[in-house]
């Protein structure tokens, strides 16, 4: 008998098998079969819901309120729609502290002012303790459409900008548990994408905020949405050092660690220049980067691909197992 493993919800491979094979067909319809990051919804609206799980609640660079807000956010913002109103949901174990409560809903109050987005209605349950982990959230999230992704409409030649230095959420939560006692000062990179909203008006085709299964996992699931193979450069992805000295240390592929404040967007080639200036413009976005194209020279219809420092190729798959459960 087929049991639920942590790999399922691991953003990958094995999570896209249990909405494909146990998801879909109960609930089959037009809207849900697009499995965009927020449904699109015919009257100009699309609509998002996620849960947040992340194990410690508070960690280097944010917490789980935070977290909650920037992650329905984004995914509004990556599917082209202006984030207005949100639900909040909490589920509590007994015996949290009340100052992590207020700590935490005093992240979520700055996060939703910061996003301008309005809390208009939620719930809260608490189970006994032992019966949960301190506290988890669930958010919905309604926005107003702007455009409507269409990597369909991708090209040989159209650009692939990533927003800034990749990995540095999943990489500050593994610290953070301290199975490694290694000392490093990444921080999360827990941030809101709302930045990139007006790039939607300069003709991007195509955007996804890289979290579970991180960015190889992004590209993977790009290159299966486009009619041409994909291909990325080594050299030009963006990481931090602290990240790159933890992770050579550690043994870990930082092209599959979350982030959870970084797109991956496509541009049509002769507006990539122009996007690219833009989303550096911001704070948020001075790491950005443009980190390869869709092309037709190299692979299949549905390959994503990496031109290794060294000169190789290298076929870049969904995340097959649960590299670090819990980290949103």
């Amino acid at each position: 008998m087929k049991k639920v493993s942590l790999e399922m919800g691991s953003g990958g491979r094995l999570m896209r098998e249990f909405i494909a094979e146990r998801l879909l067909p109960a609930f089959n319809n037009p809207i849900l079969r697009r499995l965009h990051d927020s449904a699109l919804l015919t009257e100009g609206w699309a609509f998002t819901t996620d849960s947040y799980t992340v194990d410690p609640i508070f960690f280097p660079g944010g917490d789980i309120g935070q977290l909650s807000v920037n992650g329905t956010v984004n995914d509004l913002v990556v599917s082209a729609a202006k984030p207005l109103y949100l639900s909040l949901a909490l589920i509590i174990e007994e015996g949290l502290e009340f100052d992590s409560i207020e700590k935490i809903l005093l992240s979520i109050k700055k996060a939703a002012q910061k996003n301008r987005v309005k809390i208009v209605t939620g719930d809260t349950k608490v189970v006994p303790k032992g019966q949960g982990d301190k506290i988890y959230i669930n958010t919905a999230g309604l926005g107003q459409l702007l455009g409507f992704p269409q990597p369909e409409k991708a090209q040989p030649g159209d650009k692939l900008i990533v927003t800034g230095n990749i990995g540095e959420h999943g990489l500050a939560i593994m610290l953070a548990r301290n199975d490694f006692r290694l000392i490093s000062e990444v921080k999360s990179d827990c941030a809101s994408l709302l930045f990139l909203l007006p790039t939607w008006e300069k003709g991007v085709l195509w955007m996804r905020d890289i979290t579970r299964g991180g960015l190889a996992t992004v590209l993977s699931e790009l290159a299966e949405s486009v009619n041409y193979p994909v291909l990325v450069e080594e050299e030009k992805i963006p990481y931090s050092r602290p990240l790159q000295g933890a992770v050579e240390i550690l043994g870990i592929d930082p092209l599959y660690l979350a982030c959870e404040g970084r797109a991956l967007l496509v541009v049509p080639e002769q507006k990539a220049e122009t996007i690219l200036k833009m989303i550096k413009r911001h704070p948020l976005g001075k790491k950005a980067a443009i980190i390869g194209e869709v092309q037709d020279r190299i692979g299949k219809k549905g390959e994503a691909l990496l031109r290794t420092l060294s000169g190789g190729y290298r076929l870049l798959e969904p995340l097959t197992s649960e590299l670090l459960p819990r980290i949103c």
